[in-house]
């Protein structure tokens, strides 16, 4: 697009903003019910859906079709104007539709996508208690029977779980196989007997974090997503989804609102009159910080030009999952820092906004959440060095 259509586009969306993002939105997320929490979310997520802000990188005949610039400028509104995040929606939005667009049947493609454009919630079923970093060593099994598939087994760190209705999940299909080669990857309406879902309790109090439990549940046939023991290939366009797409607007909220309560807290003075930014370590340290925000900007855009190219690297997403985690981690900590004693007394934040709320401390214990999630920060570095950068692989007996 040319310069003044982008502005055009621009002025329309921090029009939108300022008559639809809601003005006490985070008082009333801190510390609502679950109820209040789901509907809060299922209503945002229909406004962006009228406006036609709620998937702008899904193809125009579902309701996206924007150019990344496009993109980049609805999500630089959205992070200034500090909107809500759609947290419900997000596994939905990225890494179901990823899949599906990318590995799904029409008809899987033609259930679902609409669904989630009404509200449907999706959780991913994919670490377990021994297969985290390790994916391949799941041992969640599916065997088959008549027309579809017995699973048994059990989930972990699976975000959202509770408040589901599908789940994107992975299950051996074949246990004499290679660990890559013998994992299927299935459609779950969780709603099936056998599945019970429970909750787990976070240091910073939240319980957003669940275990899946699965006790002898029928998928039917048409719940499989690619061929039979080939999830392992289905899964890596979704670990692609959450570790590369998702990023744009990440990064914008990181460099804006972000950045910008950091700024805030470093100009605060204390019962002395004296600010943090007058240290000239805290002010070397803040420059590090600002100089990172265009570098992670400019890679979530590069990635997206290249992934809508269809010309982007085996590594390019890791690369940006690990600069943003690492990024983000660096950001809180410093945060936590500067805000001392009274950041520790902060203990509640709003549900549906991100890492970047302000209250450090528990944004500084959510930002690990980054770095484990869709591979580790380690896991990253050897997809770089092996993939991106054509490393030799370690030997067997170092892994």
């Amino acid at each position: 697009m040319t310069g003044p259509d982008l502005d055009g586009f621009r002025d329309e969306v921090r029009t939108w903003c300022r008559a639809h993002v809601p003005a006490e939105w985070r008082r009333a997320q801190t510390g609502p019910t679950d109820a209040e929490f789901v509907s809060f979310q299922r209503d945002w997520f229909q406004q962006l859906r009228r406006a036609g802000y709620a998937v702008p990188h899904w193809p125009r005949e579902y309701e996206g079709g924007m150019s990344v610039p496009e993109q980049v400028v609805l999500y630089q509104e959205l992070a200034a104007h500090d909107a809500p995040r759609l947290v419900l929606a997000f596994v939905a939005v990225h890494h179901a539709a990823a899949t599906l667009l990318a590995a799904g049947t029409d008809a899987q493609r033609r259930r679902h996508l609409p669904a989630i454009l009404d509200g449907e919630i999706w959780v991913q079923g994919f670490s377990e208690p021994g297969a985290g970093s390790d994916l391949a060593a799941l041992r969640t099994s599916a065997r088959r029977d008549g027309d579809g598939y017995v699973v048994s087994g059990q989930k972990v760190w699976a975000s959202g779980a509770q408040y589901a209705d599908w789940c994107l999940l992975l299950a051996r299909t074949d246990p004499a196989a290679p660990k890559r080669h013998g994992i299927s990857y299935f459609l779950l309406d969780m709603r099936t007997p056998g599945v019970e879902v429970r909750p787990i309790r976070q240091a910073t109090g939240e319980r957003h974090f669940c275990e899946i439990f699965l006790d002898e549940v029928r998928i039917p046939a048409d719940g499989l997503v690619g061929a039979e023991h080939a999830g392992w290939q289905v899964a890596q366009r979704t670990l692609g989804a959450e570790r590369g797409l998702t990023m744009l607007e990440l990064a914008e909220r990181l460099g804006n609102a972000g950045f910008r309560r950091l700024v805030d807290a470093c100009l605060r003075p204390d019962s002395d009159g004296r600010r943090p930014m007058d240290d000239a370590v805290v002010a070397d340290r803040l420059a590090a910080l600002e100089i990172g925000i265009p570098g992670l900007r400019a890679l979530c855009r590069d990635l997206v030009r290249r992934h809508d190219a269809e010309v982007a690297g085996p590594a390019d997403a890791s690369v940006v999952k690990l600069y943003y985690s690492e990024l983000l981690q660096r950001m809180t900590d410093f945060g936590t820092e500067i805000g001392g004693v009274a950041a520790h007394t902060v203990l509640r934040k709003p549900m549906s906004g991100g890492w970047e709320s302000g209250a450090w401390v528990l944004d500084f214990v959510g930002s690990w959440e980054w770095t484990i999630p869709g591979g580790t920060s380690e896991i990253q570095r050897t997809i770089i060095a092996e993939r991106g950068l054509g490393l030799p692989r370690e030997p067997a007996g170092i892994r």
